[in-house]
């Protein structure tokens, strides 16, 4: 078989614990793109330790405009006939939106930023390279849960994905279909 295949598990279990590819993909992201913040503003005369403060402020502003974008594109599971407003709190159940995330983790690091006395020009712009390549780790947690794929390719880096992934979608495609690798498209995007 051609292509580049999905790997065949995304979760981990530490005894009862479930280490989520995903979440590593995110975590990794968020301290690879503070400390590139972190290098840059301070190269720029920021203060020491500015920008781990004020991340404080905007990762959970982030996750939880991030979550709040999901349940708000994505409404039928919670507000749907069959739907459980209560499941919006099971973050650990997935569903984050980059498009949430960014405006309310901005409106974090303003909080932050204010709070300190900082502008926030020089922060968001010496945090910008340091966002796309958290962005950038972020979509290896797509690859891991074989998720945030194109149309059917017949390219030499077509993505190979689950049966059972595709059946769950409610796709029906021949054995051996590949398909655009989105979050790879999206990953190189980000870094470039």
């Amino acid at each position: 078989m051609n292509g580049i295949p999905s790997p065949s598990t995304g979760v981990w279990y530490l005894g009862p614990l479930p280490i989520r590819a995903y979440a590593i993909a995110i975590l990794l992201g968020i301290v690879i793109g503070g400390w590139i913040w972190s290098k840059r503003y301070r190269a720029k005369g920021g203060p020491e330790g500015a920008t781990l403060d004020i991340l404080m402020w905007a990762v959970p502003f982030g996750i939880i405009g991030a979550r709040i974008y999901h349940v708000f594109s994505s409404p039928d599971a919670y507000f749907g006939p069959d739907g459980d407003p209560w499941r919006a709190f099971l973050i650990w159940e997935g569903g984050l939106g980059i498009w949430g995330a960014v405006p309310a983790g901005a409106f974090g690091a303003w909080l932050g930023a204010r709070r300190m006395g900082l502008r926030l020009g020089p922060l968001a712009d010496t945090a910008a390279p340091g966002l796309l390549v958290a962005q950038a780790i972020g979509r290896l947690g797509n690859y891991f849960n074989q998720e945030l794929f194109g149309a059917p390719t017949t390219l030499p880096w077509g993505l190979q994905i689950d049966a059972d992934v595709l059946r769950a979608q409610g796709m029906d495609y021949p054995a051996g279909t590949l398909f655009h690798p989105t979050f790879l498209y999206e990953l190189l995007w980000n870094l470039a």
